[in-house]
């Protein structure tokens, strides 16, 4: 059994190996119209095997490529699986991305096939179509709006369907002979790089190299056919695409997609996941939700609302972890887990959750504590696209709320003498595509991949990641500037959005700041404050005296840690319109573009450190119809209170 075991070393060995030894158990649930329909294992492979049919039929071998636009919907991955069981490789792409975004990884992975989910996604693809030559067959899910279209290659998913059914009957051993073909070194998945810093790279990883990582790290958390995960974030990142598709395909879990983005956290109640991933600003998100809740509860509701969450900070991640706790503690914690933990644990769907992970973003310790004071066993686990995601966990009875954790089995860590972290892992990408130089900048000849991140190991064995390398810097009189560091413990705050630090061989610290549109919004109302929209709220003077107050505390937290003690934040401003994704401010994966934003708004920048109390902007934005408008807007720049490093007052 065991030799049958390794032979498994593609997602269509795997794929037909659930269908027959768990065939009738649900593989991948989707909500549509309200109700949850369920595919099992022998459904979904079912619905690979006629896919892979008709795409043979219409050109698709070997090593070629196929583009998959669209959220998470179980015909999204039925297309992925088809693909690869002829060898193809699958190339996830951003559904929310705008045509010009899907132009490049188009042509330079010289897609010839494409499913698009629905008329919108379509019409980008049509959009670019001759720019890209390649692109001969579009295929689309949802009909609706497509019915007048007479562009040659378009076809339906489900004529596709049909005539894969009809092709599979004719020749039934021509998969199975496919299928055999494929082995454990070829490519998987072509996965294209976010783009924080220039063009993006797609990223080539093997089978072994989803394959092993998977396996290993469920092996680690004891992940088996019984859990249950919720796919709501886009397929296209490789951190939703692990857990959605690839490891479900070593251990043989269940999916759940939501209906929509808008149902969430309904949908996520409902299916109740006991396996759980989202990057920080989803936790953040949901913790914005429910301080908004809380302000709008009855005095006594908030009042114990706030006397249990201070039981729980103090004693339920140790109940968790399983460490001594006083008896009259834990009856505390018992009741407040009764009256409010978990009553909010239900709220926010995760009464369930053995295991919570966050990535891609450090998270703020407060929000790590808070989650864990619930009895949410939330942890944080470290890779990227080119490590295939796994690389340090955080174990159950070891968590810190400033580290990310051990290497995990496999992995090996070193770093550079400038904090650069390297690392060596069979779960190592193959290349950048066509693109050697950039992969020879990255993996050296030793087979070490410089992350580009900085940080160290502490005393415990636990990784501490600080910032990007080439953003770790330094204010002109010698501090340490971590500006990701410094704009994650702003973040933390309900009623910052976002926020980009300046600092880099400058005297001090400034930042740009967005609100919160909902908290702050919630917030106004109860104080009856009038406001007409986002840039009239963001400029007002109570706005400004809040957000003040969250930057001091900031300010009081870094005095506390003398190596960035004196980089704390001087000054800053509120930006006339959120920072979007359509604007290039933002990646697809929602990471600031810190350099980009400092050019675009140099005039801004410059009014932080000239001493300015206001500046006038004027510029230009992308609505969601692709059509552009100018904003201008008036923006104040406020002073921030600072404080004596604690080293310093110890000396003193």
């Amino acid at each position: 059994m065991k030799e049958d075991i390794e032979a498994l070393d593609t997602f269509p060995k795997l794929l037909m190996h659930h269908a027959k030894l768990r065939g009738e158990r649900p593989a991948i649930r989707e909500k549509d119209l309200g109700i949850w329909q369920t595919w099992t294992w022998k459904q979904f492979a079912q619905e690979a095997r006629y896919l892979a049919c008709a795409l043979a039929e219409d050109g698709l071998a070997r090593g070629q490529s196929m583009a998959l636009v669209g959220a998470n919907r179980p015909r999204i991955y039925a297309a992925m699986a088809a693909a690869q069981c002829l060898g193809a490789i699958p190339v996830p792409l951003y559904q929310d991305a705008v045509a010009t975004e899907m132009d490049f990884p188009i042509r330079n992975a010289e897609v010839g096939h494409a499913l698009a989910e629905d008329q919108e996604q379509v019409d980008k693809l049509l959009e670019i179509l001759p720019q890209c030559p390649t692109l001969k067959h579009i295929y689309y899910d949802d009909p609706r709006g497509l019915r007048h279209y007479q562009q040659a290659g378009l076809a339906s998913y489900d004529s596709l369907l049909e005539r894969g059914r009809k092709a599979h009957e004719r020749d039934p051993a021509f998969l199975e002979r496919e299928i055999a073909k494929g082995s454990g070194g070829d490519t998987a998945a072509l996965f294209f790089t976010s783009g924080t810093t220039g063009t993006p790279k797609g990223v080539v990883l093997t089978y072994t190299n989803l394959i092993e990582r998977s396996k290993v790290v469920a092996d680690w958390e004891g992940i088996t056919e019984e859990d249950v995960v919720l796919a709501f974030m886009p397929p296209a990142w490789i951190g939703q695409n692990i857990f959605s598709y690839a490891q479900p395909l070593v251990a043989g879990y269940c999916i759940c997609c939501p209906e929509s983005a808008e149902t969430v956290t309904t949908d996520m109640r409902e299916i109740g996941p006991t396996y759980y991933f989202a990057p920080p600003r989803v936790f953040e998100a949901l913790l914005t939700q429910v301080s908004v809740r809380m302000d709008d509860a009855s005095a006594p509701k908030r009042a114990m609302y706030r006397y249990f969450m201070g039981i729980a900070q103090r004693v339920g991640e140790r109940i968790m972890e399983g460490k001594p706790v006083k008896l009259w503690e834990r009856v505390l914690y018992g009741l407040g887990d009764l009256l409010v933990f978990g009553p909010l644990r239900n709220v926010l769907g995760m009464s369930r959750i053995r295991i919570a992970y966050t990535g891609g973003e450090a998270i703020g310790p407060d929000l790590f504590v808070f989650y864990r004071s619930l009895g949410v066993n939330l942890k944080q686990l470290y890779g990227s696209t080119e490590t295939s995601v796994f690389v340090c966990i955080q174990p159950n009875d070891k968590v810190k709320p400033d580290t990310v954790g051990p290497a995990i089995p496999g992995v090996e860590l070193k770093f550079t003498p400038q904090r650069e972290l390297l690392i060596r892992s069979p779960g190592l990408f193959k290349e950048y595509y066509k693109n050697p130089q950039a992969t020879m900048e990255a993996k050296d000849a030793e087979g070490w991949f410089h992350t580009g991140d900085a940080g160290y190991i502490d005393a415990d064995g636990h990784l501490k990641i600080i910032d990007r390398a080439k953003d770790v810097g330094a204010l002109s009189e010698g501090t340490l500037f971590a500006p990701k560091y410094l704009e994650n413990k702003l973040k933390f705050f309900p009623y910052i959005k976002e926020a980009v630090c300046f600092g880099d061989r400058r005297d001090k610290v400034c930042a740009f700041l967005n609100i919160d549109m909902e908290a702050v919004g919630n917030w106004a109302e109860k104080r009856h404050l009038p406001y007409s929209g986002y840039v009239d709220l963001a400029s007002r003077d109570e706005v400004y005296a809040l957000i003040r107050e969250c930057v001091e505390k900031v300010n009081a937290d870094l005095a506390q840690e003398a190596e960035i003690a004196n980089s704390q934040i001087h000054r800053f401003l509120i930006l006339h319109k959120e920072l979007d994704a359509d604007d290039e401010e933002l990646t697809r994966t929602r990471k600031v573009r810190r350099r980009f934003i400092g050019e675009k708004y140099a005039p801004l920048v410059a009014a932080l450190y000239d001493g300015a109390e206001s500046v006038h902007i004027e510029a230009q934005v992308r609505y969601e119809d692709g059509r552009t408008g100018k904003i201008s807007a008036d923006l104040r720049i406020a002073d921030a209170k600072t404080f004596a490093p604690a080293a310093a007052r110890r000396a003193a």
